[in-house]
């Protein structure tokens, strides 16, 4: 079987990471690109596949168009584009929000695997081979207090998911769109700006995924037969669920 190139957004830590990692001891060649160059040139040295890293931030649509026009021949071809580059800026309530946490999240969770999608799909189509992994979220369904924009970037990843498969219907390019809920990883750091303290709480007393649970799932749908697309899937952790309507009484 000729060996599979998967793309990675946001590989320098998390579900990225995690994926790389596992990807990498069954023989994928792995295009991993982050903002953090040096985390990625230590992932590098640890994986035992081919790797070619590339410092990008996908929020510049010119940074990622030159990453897709200067690929290496040997990774010209990329047949899994998993678009998990994403973050949550800030938990306040909207009216106490700022407007640069949600500029932020709209970007890197929206703009960012729009623009890494409409490249990766140019050579696609080409080939009319190819899978598109998103990493959406149970909060793109699940309102919740203070979830305001981040809920609404991750319902943008669910809508524009089902609506490539609309689009791609007919040809051999796979959608599938991931929605973890609660997961330790860098996530409540991000959220919460480097307070580690804050963001222990979150996970307190509680079974959260791990970064492992997703990159499972992802190779997982990357292995499925040709027939098979896994269009939507859902992975709680054990402790959390949905809690229902609430009622404001006075």
């Amino acid at each position: 079987m000729e060996t599979k190139t998967v793309l990675i957004t946001g590989a320098s830590s998390g579900f990225g990471e995690a994926t790389a990692k596992l990807l990498s001891e069954s023989g994928y060649k792995l295009i991993l690109i982050a903002r953090r160059k040096d985390k990625l040139e230590k992932l590098k040295k640890e994986l035992k596949t081919e790797v070619h890293i590339q410092q990008t931030d996908v929020t510049k649509r010119g940074e990622v168009e030159k990453l897709f026009n200067n690929l290496p021949a040997n990774f010209k071809n990329i047949d899994v584009l998993i678009n998990n580059a994403g973050l949550a800026a800030g938990l306040d309530l909207a009216q106490n929000s700022d407007l640069d946490d949600w500029e932020k999240m709209i970007d890197t969770n929206n703009k960012g695997l729009v623009y890494c999608t409409n490249f990766a799909l140019k050579t696609m189509k080409v080939r009319n081979a190819g899978l598109i992994i998103n990493i959406g979220s149970v909060s793109g369904s699940a309102p919740y207090p203070k979830g305001n924009v981040y809920g609404a970037t991750k319902a943008f990843v669910r809508q524009f998911s089902r609506n490539l498969r609309a689009d791609l219907a007919g040809t051999d390019i796979k959608v599938s769109n991931i929605e973890p809920g609660a997961a330790e990883t860098e996530f409540s750091i991000v959220r919460f700006k480097g307070d580690s303290e804050k963001a222990k709480q979150v996970y307190e007393k509680t079974r959260a995924l791990q970064a492992i649970d997703i990159a499972n799932t992802i190779k997982w749908i990357i292995e499925q037969p040709m027939r098979v697309n896994i269009d939507n899937i859902e992975i709680m952790p054990i402790d959390q669920t949905y809690a229902g309507l609430v009622t404001s009484r006075r």
